[in-house]
């Protein structure tokens, strides 16, 4: 009879909601994030590199359902060089980004949602797909990012130590790639210089998120 009464009264009592999704603020900490394009043509091949403090970001991510995140990657075109004064004055010119155009100047990854197989785990590095929106010359092009995605939650006496170099008690690291053309954005390449600037542009990203 005990038992009987011990049984119904589990199954009539009210069933306990699960825990809420805590979606978390990030932003990106510059000093410790770097952007890069590379463009791989016929005859040569150069790399275009963000200088400190040229990224800005942001992300909304909840480490229990990171398929839902949402962020936004930007990258200030006048403070990427090549390590040719020349070449840099071409790529911002007219013909190419035209960056004297404040709208031209930034290039954006806006984040639309994530594969990956699961939650995050602390300390668990895990491949992801990052789907979004790359803008260049405000030109916005859908593109996946092949990527991957750690979270890193630290002790409060971690937070203490690592709190004059920017980093929270919720930190986020993802590397990503991904690549476009200039004609997808509207540019073009003369057919001049077909042989020394590939149509095709090759970006990794290094990007560390904290907490808000």
């Amino acid at each position: 009879m005990i038992r009987l009464l011990l049984v119904a009264s589990v199954l009539l009592a009210p069933a306990v909601p699960p825990a809420a999704a805590e979606s978390m603020n990030f932003k990106l900490l510059t000093n410790y994030s770097q952007a890069s394009f590379r463009s791989d043509a016929p005859l040569e091949t150069f790399v275009g590199t963000s200088a400190l403090e040229s990224i800005q970001g942001t992300l909304t991510l909840d480490p229990a359902k990171p398929q839902d995140a949402k962020g936004l990657v930007k990258v200030d075109m006048n403070r990427v060089t090549t390590g040719v004064e020349k070449r840099d004055a071409d790529m911002r010119g007219k013909q190419y980004l035209d960056t004297e155009v404040e709208g031209n100047r930034w290039v954006t990854f806006e984040i639309k949602n994530v594969e990956i197989a699961g939650p995050l785990s602390p300390g668990k590095e895990m491949p992801a797909k990052v789907h979004g929106l790359l803008t260049i010359k405000q030109k916005p092009v859908d593109t996946a990012a092949d990527a991957t995605v750690m979270y890193i939650k630290l002790t409060p006496e971690q937070v203490e130590q690592q709190r004059r170099f920017g980093f929270a008690s919720d930190n986020v690291k993802v590397k990503a790639k991904l690549s476009s053309t200039f004609t997808a954005h509207g540019m073009q390449v003369p057919q001049l210089l077909f042989l020394k600037v590939a149509n095709e542009i090759q970006m990794l990203a290094d990007l560390v998120f904290v907490r808000q």
